[in-house]
């Protein structure tokens, strides 16, 4: 199927995804204290080269906020930009590597309901992110950079303060820019096909461009240049190429750049894994991103960017679900507003230089609303406390402290509780009627039973009465840990002396008593 097919679809997406990646591009640059430019070549990489390499049809990629603590903590250990640039090209290669080794299966071990724990955290932070810029809030917006540090603080601070000093301008054209956008999807998008083809984004940008110029010079409604996106404007050829910065390889041989290689490699390969589980979820076709292609393709992309001064890359579920929930349908709409990326930094750097943040916050607040709705808690907790827990730990973790910490202590959460179950189903325990003389119990082991079962198995077992008729069925079991073996063996002297006979039903028939189950299930290791 050509990608060309969807054009219709693809091209008012790739716009979208456009205003959504260029303050994104912009603002990760510098939280990572990485040069402003080194965001934008890391946008139009993974657009166009990461786009057209990807086997991801609706999957963006650029650079990621969850690599900023990394960068910017790198930069500073490694001796300048220049020497860290050394560090993505080798990450670039190890994540090469990766797909060659068919790594990419490690995103399919994450259960769901991390994953949608993921994109609803990621939701609450671009709501709590962007609204001191919808407010025309002048202070930095923290928070989210640093890990195993509750930030909760740093978050809602800025939100709070800015509420309460709003900027008349910013305030103005955002909500004019939000109330325009919901009206447009919601009403106008259903009237006619033009305006499906426009999208709301696109007419919001340019509203907020034409109010700029309108107030301009007006004191009480006008928008300051520091609420307005700041791209760098070259005078000339000379001043465009010095813009872009080439690493230092002479430091290729320091153990501390492979260091800080190899974890751009393992965060940004595991960002992006997530993240393609998470996009082929939204996807409305439901189509399976080739995992080991996508860890090729991002390779391919930080390689590129680290030799020309970009910042590491990552498939990002913002752009990516901006993409999909603009209509975007093939890979065409990544790559476009890769080269509209490119573009307009090479011929409309002051046109850019007129939007209003607080038109961006405010697609990027419809954006994190949709990933963070409402009903998607209402869901998760109705499916029941097993799928509630790792999703409400990882929401508030990515929250409180970072991106990948937040999914490790979801993931961590998810084992534990199939590690309960696990030591809860080891076994199904019937106790049959009892006589004068004996109590007849039958135990039917599940078909897996590993150390972790070890503790329910050695319950039951140590709670049976004296005089006890003890079945032990075994048939449906297909593997049985040596640590559930010498509890058995263990339990036959005790059941000796607590006058317990034992039958054990395998599939090699049924044994009285058996003398030794070691020696049993070693000479019997597939009954």
């Amino acid at each position: 199927m050509s990608m060309f097919k969807y054009i219709k679809n693809d091209l008012p997406a790739s716009i979208v995804v456009f205003f959504v990646a260029l303050p994104l591009c912009l603002g990760i640059a510098l939280a990572s204290g990485a040069p402003p430019f080194a965001g934008m070549i890391a946008g139009i990489i993974g657009g166009i080269v990461v786009g057209s390499l990807s086997g991801s049809q609706i999957g963006v990629s650029g650079p990621a906020a969850g690599l900023a603590a990394i960068v910017l903590t790198a930069i500073t250990s490694l001796g300048g930009y220049q020497n860290f640039l050394v560090a993505v090209v080798i990450g670039g290669v190890i994540q090469i590597v990766f797909g060659i080794l068919k790594a990419g299966v490690i995103g399919y071990y994450f259960p769901n309901s991390v994953i949608k724990g993921m994109l609803v955290g990621i939701g609450i932070i671009i709501i709590l992110k962007e609204i001191p810029y919808f407010f025309g809030y002048d202070k930095s917006v923290g928070g989210q950079f640093s890990f195993f540090k509750i930030e909760f603080e740093s978050l809602f601070t800025p939100v709070l303060n800015s509420i309460g000093n709003p900027s008349l301008g910013p305030v103005m054209i955002g909500v004019f820019a939000l109330l325009l956008i919901i009206f447009w999807n919601s009403v106008l998008a259903k009237k006619s096909k033009i305006f499906t083809l426009i999208q709301g984004p696109f007419a919001a940008v340019v509203l907020g461009v034409v109010y700029v110029v309108i107030t301009q010079g007006n004191d009480s409604i006008g928008i300051a240049t520091n609420h307005l996106v700041k791209v760098p404007v070259p005078d000339s050829l000379d001043s465009f190429i010095g813009q872009f910065s080439f690493p230092n390889f002479s430091v290729i041989t320091k153990p501390e750049v492979w260091i800080t290689g190899f974890t751009i490699a393992l965060v940004a390969s595991l960002e992006t894994l997530l993240c393609v589980e998470a996009t082929d979820k939204i996807d409305p076709r439901k189509r399976v991103t080739p995992t080991n292609r996508e860890l090729l393709a991002q390779g391919t992309g930080n390689v590129l960017s680290g030799l020309i001064g970009g910042l590491p890359i990552t498939q990002v579920i913002v752009r990516s679900s901006a993409n999909i929930q603009s209509g975007g349908q093939t890979k065409l709409s990544a790559i476009v507003h890769g080269f509209l990326l490119l573009i307009s930094i090479l011929l409309i750097p002051n046109l850019l230089n007129l939007i209003p943040y607080s038109v961006l916050a405010a697609i990027l607040l419809i954006v994190g609303y949709k990933l963070a709705h409402p009903s998607k808690f209402k869901k998760m907790f109705s499916l029941g406390w097993k799928q509630w827990l790792p999703f409400i730990v990882t929401v508030l973790l990515i929250v409180a402290t970072d991106l990948l910490l937040g999914i490790g202590i979801g993931l961590a959460v998810g084992i534990l509780i199939v590690l309960i179950k696990s030591y809860q189903n080891s076994h199904f325990l019937h106790i049959r009627e009892t006589d004068d003389e004996f109590h007849n119990v039958k135990m039917e082991l599940a078909e897996e039973l590993t150390f972790f079962n070890k503790g329910a198995i050695m319950r039951e077992l140590e709670a049976l009465p004296k005089n006890t008729q003890l079945e032990i069925d075994i048939l449906k079991t297909r593997y049985l840990d040596n640590d559930i073996v010498e509890v058995l063996e263990d339990f036959l002297e005790k059941a000796k002396n607590r006058k317990i006979n034992i039958k054990l039903i395998s599939k090699k028939g049924i044994i009285e008593n058996p003398e030794s189950f070691v020696d049993f299930f070693k000479n019997n290791p597939k009954s």
